[in-house]
Order: structure tokens, then sequence, then C-alpha cells
């Protein structure tokens, strides 16, 4: 039996339930976040669990390049470090949820 275009289209629209358990410290991190950003609890996960999750497929993507965009990728990593104090203040600063 085969499904209509509308069957199809609500069967893709439609919400689903994900359950999650957490303890008590986790929950009150995610609420401050959430909070932070103007957005409830479900929405902050949910958006943050989806960008992480296309962050962790596109790290798998492969890009090949021609040799002259590869030395030149090279050279760049080769390159000396430049001294940028902005960067460095923020490598320094601690993290809001280790204080």
């Amino acid at each position: 039996m085969s499904q209509s275009a509308s069957d199809t289209e609500t069967a893709t629209t439609q919400n689903v339930v994900i359950n999650i358990r957490a303890k008590k410290g986790q929950r009150d991190l995610i609420d401050q976040a959430a909070s932070a950003l103007g957005k409830n609890r479900s929405d902050f996960m949910l958006e943050t669990a989806c960008r992480e999750a296309e962050t962790v497929l596109l790290d798998r993507c492969v890009f090949p390049v021609d040799e002259a965009t590869w030395e030149r990728f090279n050279a760049l990593l080769d390159a000396p470090v430049r001294d940028l104090p902005q960067l460095r203040k923020l490598l320094s600063t601690q993290a809001p949820w280790e204080r």
C-alpha cells in the first residue's frame, strides 16, 4: 500500500517526543544558558543538539583539493604564529561553567 503525498508530508512534519535524563546540575546549566538566549529548555536543547549533530556529520566530510590549494593550505599551517592579544585574553578567561 503506498502513501499519498499528503500522508507523506504529515509523516515528515509530525512532532515526536525525545526523553532524556540529566543530573540536576546539568539541567540547571542548560536552563541558565537557555534563559540567557531567551529560549525555553526544549528549544535550546533541540537547537543545540541539531547544531552539534550537523558539526559531527560535517567533520566526516572529505574536501578534495588540487595540489596548488593543498600547498597553500600547508603553507598557512606552517606560517609563524601571530600574536593576537584578544585571542590570548579569550583563551585565558575562565569559562562561566567552571566558576
